[in-house]
């Protein structure tokens, strides 16, 4: 999945990308209002990190302008603005949660993952297709109970296709959602990864999932 931070304090922008990363988000970055509002409304994010005292363009202002623009993308309030009264001013202007620092990271990491699977409508953290099993908070996979171990670039593709299972995503798509701007851009990088996965989800006899759509995509699915 993939993730903007618009925060202008740089050491916060450092520890909260790199641990993002490091838990298998793509993370672009914008250090200020106006940049970050640029990059929300260009690119595809599954979530937003706003902090609200920006400069050039106050991050309340970043947030009711995407609402205004009909922009859904969630978004989540990441400031030491903690009083009520700014807190409900963020809810009521769009936001989908709140989280006041100073704050816990593993929090953070919670709150970007409850988010993210409203916006994908699911209320379970485990999402199943057929005998496999993709646990988001523990960020483990299993097939017929047995572990499968994916790097973290495996397993952002693999949660990104299961977000979408039984829909075709085509290879500009998964590129929005699983790559950051930091990613070398290469033309056959998605079916290189979409051939790691498969070599580790379907090994044995088990029915394929990864199906291809020729001219179109790949689906994650028990059946084509």
């Amino acid at each position: 999945m993939r993730v903007l931070l618009i925060e202008d304090y740089l050491p916060l922008v450092k520890s909260v990308s790199q641990g993002l990363r490091e838990a298998g988000y793509a993370v672009d970055t914008a250090t200020d209002g106006e940049m970050g509002l640029e990059c929300a409304e260009a690119q595809g994010y599954d979530a937003v990190i706003l902090d609200l005292m920006l400069p050039k363009v106050d991050g309340l202002i970043v947030l009711k302008r995407l609402r205004t623009r009909k922009n859904a993308i969630p978004v989540l309030i990441l400031t030491a603005r903690d009083a009520i009264d700014d807190r409900v001013k963020g809810l009521d202007l769009g936001a989908d949660d709140y989280l006041a620092k100073p704050f816990a990271f593993q929090e953070l990491l919670a709150r970007v993952r409850a988010i993210i699977r409203r916006r994908y409508q699911s209320s379970d953290s485990t999402i199943r297709v057929g005998n496999l099993e993709i646990d988001q908070s523990a960020r483990t996979v299993r097939r017929e109970g047995a572990p499968i171990v994916l790097s973290a670039r495996e397993y952002a593709l693999l949660e990104y296709l299961a977000a979408r299972r039984g829909q075709v995503a085509s290879r500009a798509e998964i590129w929005d959602h699983v790559y950051d701007f930091a990613s070398e851009p290469s033309s056959n990088v998605v079916d290189v990864y979409i051939g790691y996965l498969r070599k580790k989800i379907e090994q044995g006899e088990g029915p394929k999932l990864i199906h291809t759509r020729r001219g179109q995509g790949y689906v994650l699915g028990e059946s084509e």
